[in-house]
C-alpha cells in the first residue's frame, strides 16, 4: 500500500503542474461572461455629409449631450463624444466640409472636431455677464483658404470666432443694451450682421454690426404693435414673423429699410382661432407654420407682405428643415400617420403643389409617432434627386428611410434608462408557455450554407461576424430557459420615452420591448416619474402563470398629477391591463406579503399622504387588515430640509373614496435648521437584501453581534453654502453631517460631523455599515468613510454556559421602539477618484464576502473589497487580527487596475449599477448603465462552489482512470509479494 499512496501522490503533483488556475481575465476571454453595449440618446440635431465624401455620414446631437458621427449605410457609430450631463449640445454644424463645429453649455464652449476621426482641433470659452439665448452662425459659403468667422450670440454677447483656430476676433457685449436677441442675420456677401431682439414686450430693436471688427453700424428702434409674445421667426434675410401678446395676429416685421410692420388678423387668415397658436420654429424660407386646434397651417408670404395659407395638415404631422437642392431651390420633408404607416413627401418650398418624391413606409406600432425628421439628397443614375430621410421615433429610435425601406434602425432609446428590475427565464420543461424564436426553412439554410464556407475558408469577413453571432446564439448562455446557476436571466429596463425592454443576460439582445399603450393616451401628454416594481413572481411549481412587473407613472411631470398603473406579462412582453387612478402617485411601498395567486401587494401614497391599497382585492384587504399596525414608512423633503415617519391610522372618509383608500398620520419628524443644514442624500438598506449572520467573530475568538435593521436610513447633510460645487465655500464654512436613523421611532442612532467637508455624496448602505464618497476640502482630496453598527444589547450572549442554558437574548423579539444599546465603529480613507455611483454585491445567502462596485468619473465600474474599508484596520495589526484577514492599516484605498470590472471599456454617462444575485452562491451578476451599457457576472470571493469554465475535465478524467488502474496494479503486485513472504 506505501507504494500505491506514492503512486497517488506523484500523480496528484502532476494534476496539479498541468492544471491551469485562473485568478484573472485574460484577453481573449472578454465577451464571454460581458457584454457591452453603445447608444447616443434621442437625436436632437443632425446634419448630413454626403457631397463628395467616400464614407457617408451623419453628425448628430442628442438629447443625451452626445455628439456622434454614423455611418448612413449600417447606422454605425464612427466616432462619438459624450459631453457630460452639464454640457447641453444648443447648436451643431458642418464647417469648410472637415470640421464638427458645436455649441454647448449654454453657449458657453465653441468646440470644433476633425470630421473624419472626432478629435478635437479647438476649444473656445465664451463669457458674459448674463445669461441669454444662445445662437450659432455659420457661413455656407465658407472658403478654405480664408479666415472666416463664426458667429455665437450667447451670455449677453455676440462673439466673432476664426474658424482655423477659435480664436475670438472680436466681442459686442450687449448688456447696456437691455434688448434679449432674438436672431442674428448674416445676409450672403455681406460685411453687416443684424442683431434682432426686443427690450420688453413693447419694443422691436435692430442693430447694424460691422462684420470686420464688430463695430456698431446703426440701431433702429419702433414700437412693437400690441405687444411681442413669444419668439421671432426669421423667414428671410430682412423679414421676420411673430405673435401679438394676445396671439390673435400675425405681424411681419421687415428690418433692412426702416423697420415696417404688417399686422394680419388670423381670424381673417384661418377663420376659428379660439385655440392656443404657437409659431412653430421651422426654418421654412418665405414661409411659416403655427399650430392651432390641433392642425399644422402652413402660411407663406408673398411679395406685397401678404400672408395665404398653402396647407393645413394634422398635429401629428412632422415637417423636416428645408434642403438646398441647387441655387434658389429648397426642398422639405413631410410625413404623416395612418394606419401602421407613415407617409413621407418631398415638395418644394415655393411650389407647394410639386411632390418630388412620395413613398409609404410600414412602420412598427410599437415605435409610436415619429416625433423629428431629417431628410438629404442624393443623384440617382438617371441624373434625378433621390431622398433618403433620418426619423427619430416616439421611443427614441432612430431609422434610416430610403426608397419606401427602413435600411437601418438603432433603439437608442435604451441610452435614457430610469429604472432596472429582473426576471426569471421559464423552465425548460414541456408545457410552459415560452415565447420560442425559430428559424424558418430559408434561415436553417442560409446558417448552414455560411457554416459551409466558414469550413471552406470561403467566408467573408461579414460572414464570419455572421457565424460567430449564430455561435452565440446557439451557445448555451443565450437560451430562452433558466439554468441551474440562476446566470440567464431578463433585464427589465424602462426608459424615460415610456419604453419597457427586456434584455437577454446572456448577450444583451433585445427580447421583446413595448411602448406602454397607456403612456400613451391621448390625455395623458407629459407622462414621468416612471418606475418598475415586482407585482407577480410565480413560485416554480406554478408553472402555468407568468411573472408580471408593475409599471407606475405620472400623466404630468408635477407630483400632483394623477398616476399610471401597467401591468406587464414579463415572458410575451404584452400588457395584461392598465389603471389610471384619479389620484396622484408620490411614493410607492412594496409589501412583504402576496395573497393566493401570488401577486405582491403594494400601497401607493397620494400627495395628501393618503394610502391605496392594490391589487384592489378582497383577499388583499383581509391580508392586509391582519398586519394594518406594522405598516410603517417615511417621508424626505429635501428642499424643507424635514423627514418625517408615517403609519396607516383609518380607512380614508369623503368623496370617491373606498375601502382601499386609507389615511395616514405622523408618527414622528425630524426638522434641519435651514440656516444651517440641508439634505443632499439619503439612503436605505435593499428590502431584498440576504444575511447570512448576525454574529461576527473578531480578534481572539470574540464575537460582535450586527445591528441588522431594514428600517435604518442613512442621511447626509450640509451647510448651505457648501451645497454648491466643489470650491464655492471655504473649508471653515463647510461641514458634512452624517445620521444613522431609524425610520420607525424617528430616533437618531448615530451622528458624525466632517468638518471642512462637502458633497456631493454617494453612499451605499448594506448589512449593519454604510460607506459613503465626499470631497474633503482641507485635504484637497476625496474621501470615503464606513460606519458599522453593532448590538451591545447581546454582547452577554458571548457566555458559553448562558447559551448552554438557554438564558441568552438571542430569540427575543426586536422592537425599533426598544432603546437598544448600539456602538459604532468608523474610519475614514482618502481615495483618488471621483465617484459617479456606488453599489454593493449581493448573493443569494449573502455568504460571500462583499465587494463595493464604484462608478467613477472615467465612466468605468471598479471592484473594491470590503476588507480595505473595515473601521478596524491599524498600522500593526496582531496575530490574531492578521488570522481574521484584517488588512494593514494606510491612509489611502489601493486602486488596482486589474479590478477594473468593465476591462478597458467605458460605460458612458454612467448613471447607476445594479447587483443581482445568482444562484451560484459565488455569484453576483451586475448590470451598469448609462449611455451605454454593460453587463458581466463577479466572484468576489473567487468560484469556491464551481470549477472554472477552462477547468480540463479530460485530463481530470484522464487522472482518475489512471489512478484507478494503479492503484488495482499495486494491489495485485502487493498480494503477489504478501504471498511470496508467506511462502518463506
Amino acid at each position: 500500500m506505501a507504494m500505491a499512496i506514492r503512486v497517488l501522490l506523484l500523480f496528484c503533483v502532476l494534476f496539479l503542474f498541468y492544471a491551469k488556475p485562473s485568478f484573472s481575465l485574460f484577453g481573449d476571454q472578454v465577451g464571454l461572461m460581458d457584454w457591452h453595449q453603445q447608444y447616443i440618446g434621442k437625436v436632437k440635431q443632425a446634419v448630413f455629409h454626403t457631397q463628395k465624401a467616400g464614407r457617408k455620414r451623419v453628425v448628430v446631437s442628442t438629447e443625451e449631450n452626445v455628439v456622434a458621427s454614423l455611418d448612413l449605410r449600417h447606422g454605425e457609430i464612427f466616432w462619438r463624444h459624450v459631453l457630460g450631463s452639464n454640457d447641453v449640445v444648443d447648436g451643431i454644424d458642418i464647417a469648410l466640409g472637415k470640421y464638427v463645429i458645436t455649441l454647448s453649455s449654454g453657449g458657453g464652449i465653441l468646440r470644433a472636431w476633425n470630421l473624419p476621426d472626432g478629435q478635437m482641433v479647438w476649444e473656445s470659452f465664451l463669457q458674459g455677464s448674463k445669461s441669454s439665448k444662445s445662437l450659432l452662425s455659420i457661413p455656407k459659403n465658407l472658403k478654405v483658404d480664408k479666415d472666416n468667422l463664426i458667429l455665437v450670440f450667447s451670455n449677453g454677447c455676440l462673439h466673432a470666432i476664426s474658424s482655423i483656430d477659435g480664436e475670438i476676433v472680436w466681442k459686442k457685449n450687449f448688456e447696456a443694451e437691455s434688448i434679449e436677441v432674438q436672431q442674428i442675420i448674416r445676409p450672403s456677401d455681406s460685411e453687416i450682421i443684424y442683431a434682432l431682439g426686443s427690450a420688453g414686450s413693447s419694443q422691436f430693436e435692430v442693430f447694424a454690426i460691422n462684420a470686420r471688427n464688430g463695430d456698431l453700424l446703426n440701431k433702429h428702434g419702433a414700437a412693437f404693435p400690441g405687444d411681442f409674445s413669444g419668439e421671432m421667426l426669421l423667414v428671410s434675410d430682412d423679414l421676420v414673423v411673430a405673435l401679438d401678446a394676445t396671439k390673435s395676429k400675425i405681424v411681419t416685421i421687415n428690418f433692412q429699410d426702416g423697420i415696417k410692420f404688417q399686422q394680419t388678423y388670423l381670424s381673417n387668415l384661418i377663420g376659428d382661432s379660439s385655440g392656443t397658436t404657437v409659431l412653430l420654429p421651422l426654418k421654412l424660407q418665405e414661409m411659416f407654420a403655427l399650430e392651432i386646434n390641433g392642425f399644422k397651417i402652413f402660411i407663406r408670404i408673398t411679395g406685397e407682405g401678404n400672408l395665404e395659407v398653402v396647407d393645413k395638415v394634422n398635429n401629428a404631422a412632422v415637417v423636416s428643415d428645408p434642403l438646398l437642392l441647387s441655387e434658389g431651390e429648397k426642398a422639405f420633408a413631410l410625413i404623416q400617420h395612418d394606419d401602421g404607416k407613415i407617409h413621407l413627401t418631398v415638395k418644394l418650398v415655393h411650389d407647394w403643389n410639386k411632390e418630388l418624391h412620395k413613398e409609404s413606409i410600414v412602420m412598427d406600432h410599437g415605435r409610436g409617432f415619429v416625433h423629428r425628421v431629417f431628410i438629404n439628397n442624393y443623384i440617382r443614375t438617371d441624373r434625378s434627386n433621390g431622398f433618403r430621410a433620418l426619423v427619430v421615433t416616439e421611443d427614441h429610435s432612430l431609422l434610416l428611410l430610403q426608397q419606401g425601406a427602413i435600411v437601418w434602425s438603432r433603439e437608442d432609446g435604451l441610452a435614457s434608462i430610469v429604472d432596472v428590475a429582473t426576471s426569471e427565464l421559464p423552465v425548460e420543461k414541456e408545457g410552459v408557455s415560452v415565447a420560442k424564436v425559430e428559424d424558418n426553412l430559408f434561415e436553417w439554410l442560409k446558417g448552414h450554407m455560411l457554416k459551409l464556407k466558414g469550413t471552406l475558408m470561403l467566408a467573408s469577413p461579414e460572414d464570419v461576424v455572421a457565424i460567430q453571432g449564430m455561435r452565440l446564439k446557439n451557445s448555451e448562455k443565450s437560451k430562452m430557459t433558466r439554468d441551474h446557476n440562476g446566470f440567464r436571466k431578463l433585464l427589465l429596463v424602462l426608459t424615460r420615452a415610456g419604453k419597457l425592454f427586456a434584455l437577454h443576460s446572456g448577450d444583451g439582445r433585445v427580447v421583446w420591448s413595448l411602448l406602454l399603450p397607456s403612456l400613451r393616451n391621448s390625455a395623458c401628454k407629459y407622462p414621468s416619474g416612471l418606475s418598475i416594481y415586482q407585482w407577480q413572481v410565480p413560485h416554480h411549481h406554478a408553472l402555468d402563470e407568468n411573472p408580471s412587473v408593475l409599471i407606475v407613472g405620472r400623466c404630468g411631470q408635477s407630483y400632483d398629477a394623477p398616476g399610471i398603473l401597467s401591468f406587464v406579462d414579463t415572458y410575451t412582453g404584452k400588457e395584461i391591463s392598465s389603471l389610471s387612478p384619479t389620484h396622484s402617485v408620490v411614493q410607492v411601498l412594496p409589501l412583504p406579503f402576496t395573497d393566493a395567486t401570488e401577486q405582491r401587494l403594494h400601497l401607493l401614497i397620494d400627495v395628501d399622504q393618503r394610502t391605496y391599497l392594490y391589487p384592489r382585492t378582497p383577499e388583499a384587504i383581509s391580508i392586509f387588515q391582519r398586519e394594518f399596525s406594522n405598516i410603517y414608512w417615511h417621508s424626505v423633503d429635501a428642499d424643507k430640509g424635514i423627514i418625517k415617519g408615517h403609519a396607516l391610522k383609518r380607512n380614508s372618509a369623503g368623496e370617491n373614496l373606498d375601502e382601499y383608500c386609507f389615511d395616514s398620520r405622523d408618527v414622528w419628524s425630524i426638522v434641519f435648521p435651514s440656516d444651517s443644514e440641508k439634505i443632499i442624500a439619503t439612503v436605505t438598506r435593499k428590502l431584498n437584501e440576504v444575511v447570512h449572520t448576525q454574529a461576527k467573530i473578531i480578534g481572539d475568538h470574540d464575537v460582535m453581534y450586527k445591528y441588522i435593521s431594514k428600517n435604518l436610513m442613512f442621511v447626509s447633510t450640509v451647510t448651505p453654502k457648501a451645497s454648491g460645487e466643489i470650491g464655492a465655500a471655504t473649508p471653515e464654512e463647510s461641514s458634512l453631517v452624517v445620521y444613522l436613523i431609524d425610520t420607525i421611532s424617528g430616533r437618531i442612532l448615530h451622528r458624525m460631523t466632517h468638518h471642512g467637508s462637502q458633497g456631493p455624496v454617494h453612499a451605499v448602505f448594506s448589512e449593519n455599515w454604510v460607506v459613503y464618497h465626499y470631497f474633503n476640502l482641507r485635504a484637497h482630496r476625496y474621501e470615503m468613510s464606513v460606519i458599522e453598527i453593532y448590538d451591545q444589547s447581546r454582547a452577554a450572549n458571548k457566555d458559553l454556559w448562558k447559551l448552554v442554558l438557554g438564558k441568552h437574548n438571542l430569540t427575543y423579539p426586536i422592537s425599533s421602539y426598544s432603546r437598544t444599546e448600539v456602538v459604532t465603529k468608523s474610519q475614514s480613507y482618502f481615495f483618488t477618484h471621483s465617484v459617479k455611483a456606488i453599489s454593493v454585491t449581493s448573493t443569494a445567502k449573502g455568504i460571500t464576502s462583499k465587494q463595493l462596485l464604484i462608478g467613477t468619473i472615467a465612466d468605468q465600474v471598479l471592484a473594491l473589497d470590503k476588507r480595505f474599508l473595515d473601521p478596524r484596520r491599524s498600522a500593526n495589526p496582531s496575530q490574531a487580527e492578521r488570522e481574521e484577514g484584517l488588512v494593514p492599516l494606510t491612509d489611502s484605498l489601493p486602486i488596482i487596475p486589474q479590478s477594473y470590472v468593465t476591462h478597458a471599456l467605458k460605460v458612458e454617462g454612467l448613471r447607476g449599477i445594479v447587483t443581482i444575485p445568482a444562484r451560484l452562491e459565488s455569484t453576483t451578476l451586475v448590470f451598469a448603465y448609462g449611455v451605454d451599457l454593460f453587463y458581466t457576472r463577479i466572484a468576489p470571493s473567487k468560484t469556491y462552489d464551481s470549477l472554472t469554465e477552462d477547468f480540463s475535465y479530460a485530463l481530470l478524467l484522464i487522472t482518475i482512470v489512471v489512478l484507478v488502474a494503479a492503484i488495482f496494479v499495486t494491489w495485485i503486485l502487493s498480494e503477489k509479494k504478501d504471498l511470496q513472504d508467506k511462502w518463506r
